[in-house]
């Protein structure tokens, strides 16, 4: 291949483009063989960086003098829609500077024809998931079809370096660099916080070079005030009155993109927009996971194209799909993560020298505060870090018999070359040796079953002996584990989405509920596929998918606190504390404010019973665990029984006997010692624990999902993954799954690291000790919570009318001008 730098730089002015800096310092880079990481703002021109310098390179190798060249550059994408985008980007340069070369895609998505394709000759650059390289590596051959491959390149590495997938990748990665040394790897992002440690999880053992893009980019983040946002407020207490702000922003953009963090919360406002705007059917889409395959790309075409006028959509359309004619993002809710919104922002103005905008919704009056902390925090650069999870073992089994269907594998070569990556660095001998016994004979409860005997070494290599066995493997490879979910379709015909198991359960027919924007009536499930009419009425139930709530991260609960002090001292320099005024007023007149050198408690007494409210602003994670641990801890000198409640910004305790909260003013409640056990003793652990191991036995491949067309129900799995829990538990109890779901629950449900750093925090800081005469406006947010638990709707708007006009006398009657609230209010030092 005939290509020069002259050649690219061509390219680039001919549409009226200037390459960057960092661009050529990336093509020089990869001209000489260097890997490397390359940080730099959505839309500035990442992706031209790296496959410019991959053309380049290959330019200096041989190459054949007909035909197109082989496998030589794999691209890996988080996501399939994005996938399909960038095959777009990659294809447009070629016919100019390598008209030989071919551009593939491999993804779930890939048809069967293209895959056969394929399998008898590979593109030139291919575009794939982690799952499908994975399915790669499981190929007999796969050794030569790979080992010309001199460039991979790992798109929005942010997305993948925090979870198994991304150590997925790292196994993948090691695999390639064994069969090529010289193997360049480059990983994309535009946001992350821990540059250096990202790099370092990418590459492993391998050095490499970080490329930080310098493009002024101008990113406006503003919010869209509420008209009357209260005195007191509480999770989607604005949602309706934002109704019409929206359609307001939305009319003056030429395509605009709707942001919500929650599949349900997309649906609910699909629904509003339309309501009030019905002339907008079709210039209004919806888009998320769990919608039909056809309906995503119909709205991802309708985007590119300029024909829509609005997406309400998910995560789903987070990462980097190039979108030129989105002018405006709006985001519902907080974006909770200072990355995310940033990502978010990108997806307006994408591409060099245009300006991004994003404008956040606040659906309750504190996400006022959290807006403002949010731009702070991203014009200060605190962008969150990510880490790679510690040598997951479920990954690791799961790993083994890929490499074994794939050539086989010597145990001593493949030791050495899983710990050359950042994710088992620490892997010990002993480690080792359990998950190959594992996968061997199935450890030591499961020798008696064939099935579990999934290597066997021959002449000191391990291998797949089993066609079976391999096929079953082959079909679940991944890391991926959600709930499992049932296809909706109409009576008539045609798909919808699908949603998961447990909603449909508890249908009935003639139920009715929201889905893909269209009310639907429940008609019948038969041969595991939901069946749904269009409804008559004009209501119905919303579905909820699990473990959509994000949490408050960090930086951006330090910055919210930042923010209230400022508002504690007089200082409301932004619109959104303006806004908030009359809140935070309230807050400081009936209690106070915490701030980042004080701990707020406040207690109050309810015909419920006694509460006792927290607020370390650490997020609904941690505060389930704290929420949890303070409750056994408080309970175990002075038995007693506690109700709780929790959101990102604190936690109630509430019982019917009085609470000794003398620990709390102390600080003692929040000692260090013992906490790991004290934390899996004030929960069900062992159910938690349970049910992170349903997780990792379909990773480690201990329970098979079944085949194409004939999926088993959630119900089988849990059945066969419970059976092995207790097999376990009974009979092999040094089995270190069992010890990865205790550290997962650990460390992925109950964010241990942020919760001892948390309680560390609280007892370094002053206790502000207050006795409420009314709920606050930061303590009715976590009734709420609860009463949405036990109330309907009405009984909830009643309970909620009553407390309110109690509480906003109680405001009345204050001086605003007191600094003093008239609740009994004692300030205690922390303990020495």
């Amino acid at each position: 291949m005939n290509l020069s730098l002259f050649a690219v730089e061509s390219w680039f002015h001919a549409r009226g483009w200037r390459p960057f800096a960092f661009q050529h310092e990336v093509w020089s880079a990869l001209q000489a063989g260097r890997s490397g990481m390359l940080h730099a703002t959505t839309g500035a021109g990442k992706t031209y960086a790296v496959w410019m310098g991959a053309l380049l390179r290959a330019a200096g190798s041989p190459q054949p003098a007909r035909g197109a060249p082989p496998l030589q550059v794999l691209w890996i994408t988080p996501m399939r829609a994005l996938a399909a985008d960038t095959v777009r980007a990659l294809q447009q340069p070629l016919e100019a500077l390598a008209p030989t070369w071919t551009v593939g895609l491999r993804t779930g998505d890939t048809p069967g024809a293209e895959r056969a394709r394929q399998d008898r000759r590979w593109p030139t650059a291919l575009v794939t998931t982690p799952e499908s390289l994975s399915l790669m590596l499981t190929r007999e051959q796969g050794r030569e079809e790979l080992a010309g491959v001199h460039t991979v390149v790992v798109d929005e590495w942010h997305e993948l370096i925090g979870n198994k997938r991304g150590v997925q990748v790292q196994l993948a990665l090691a695999r390639m660099r064994r069969w090529n040394p010289g193997l360049a790897t480059w990983g994309l992002s535009a946001t992350l916080g821990n540059l250096q440690g990202a790099m370092q999880v990418l590459h492993g053992a391998q050095d490499g070079l970080l490329v930080q893009g310098r493009i002024d980019k101008s990113l406006q983040i503003d919010t869209l005030i509420p008209a009357d946002p209260g005195r007191f407020s509480w999770a989607g207490h604005l949602g309706a009155q934002m109704q019409q702000p929206v359609i307001e922003e939305i009319e003056r953009s030429s395509t605009s993109l709707v942001f919500t963090n929650t599949r349900s919360q997309a649906e609910i406002w699909y629904q509003l927009l339309l309501e009030a705007r019905p002339d907008w059917a079709g210039l209004v889409a919806l888009h998320h996971g769990s919608l039909d395959k056809d309906v995503r790309e119909w709205v991802e075409l309708g985007l590119k194209e300029g024909r829509l006028k609005a997406v309400i959509a998910t995560s789903s359309l987070d990462l980097g799909v190039d979108f030129a004619p989105v002018e405006r993002v709006l985001q519902i809710g907080s974006p909770k993560g200072v990355a995310r919104l940033l990502q978010r922002a990108g997806r307006s103005g994408h591409s060099p020298g245009r300006p991004s905008r994003v404008t956040l919704v606040p659906t309750h009056t504190l996400e006022l505060v959290e807006a403002a902390a949010a731009r702070r925090a991203a014009q200060a650069g605190r962008i969150e870090k990510r880490q790679s999870p510690d040598k997951p073992l479920d990954v690791l089994v799961q790993h083994l018999v890929t490499v074994a269907l794939g050539g086989g594998f010597r145990s001593e070569e493949l030791y050495d070359e899983v710990r050359s990556t950042y994710a088992y660095a620490t892997l010990t001998p002993e480690e080792w040796q359990w998950a190959l016994n594992f996968v061997e004979r199935g450890g030591d409860s499961l020798q008696a079953y064939p099935e579990y005997h999934r290597v066997a070494q021959v002449d000191g290599v391990y291998r797949v002996p089993d066609r079976g066995i391999g096929r079953r493997h082959k079909l679940q490879i991944g890391t991926i584990v959600a709930d499992a979910t049932m296809q909706v379709k109409y009576l008539s015909g045609g798909r919808i989405g699908a949603i998961e198991e447990g909603f449909i359960a508890r249908l009935k027919k003639g139920d009715c509920f929201l889905f893909g924007g269209r009310l639907l009536e429940f008609v019948r499930v038969q041969d595991l596929v939901a069946y749904v009419k269009r409804a008559e009425r004009k209501s119905g139930a919303v579905p909820r998918w699990n473990g959509s709530k994000m949490p408050l991260s960090t930086e951006m609960g330090d910055m919210v606190l930042e923010l209230l002090q400022a508002a504690d001292e007089g200082r409301y320099d932004e619109p959104e504390l303006q806004a908030a005024e009359p809140m935070l007023q309230t807050q400081r007149q009936l209690s106070r404010l915490p701030t980042p050198s004080t701990m707020l408690v406040e207690r109050y007494r309810s015909r419920e019973g006694h509460h006792l409210y927290l607020y370390p602003f650490a997020g609904r994670h941690v505060h389930i665990g704290l929420a949890s641990l303070l409750a056994w801890r408080l309970a175990r000198d002075r038995p007693n029984t506690f109700s709780l409640s929790v959101n990102d910004y604190g936690l109630e305790l509430l019982s019917a006997l009085p609470i000794d909260h003398t620990p709390v003013l102390d600080q003692s409640v929040f000692s260090a010692e013992r906490l790991f056990e004290d934390v899996l003793d004030s929960l069900n652990s062992s159910e938690l624990a349970q049910r992170r191991f349903r997780e990792i036995a379909r990773v480690a491949g201990l329970v098979f999902t079944g085949y194409p067309g004939a999926p088993k129900s959630m119900k089988q799995l849990q059945a066969s993954s419970s059976l092995f829990f207790e097999v376990f538990r009974k009979y092999d109890a040094a089995n270190l799954l069992l010890t990865q779901a205790d550290k997962e629950v650990l460390s992925q449900e109950l964010d241990i690291g942020r919760l001892r750093a948390t309680m560390a925090g609280l007892a370094a800081k002053r206790v502000v000790d207050v006795e409420l005469q009314h709920p606050s406006p930061l303590s009715l947010p976590l009734m709420v919570e609860r009463f949405r638990e036990q109330l309907s709707t009405e009984k909830l708007a009643d309970r909620l009318d009553r407390i309110l006009k109690d509480a906003q006398k109680a405001a009345d009657r204050a001086d605003p001008a007191d600094r003093q609230p008239p609740a009994r209010a004692t300030t205690t030092r922390r303990r020495a």
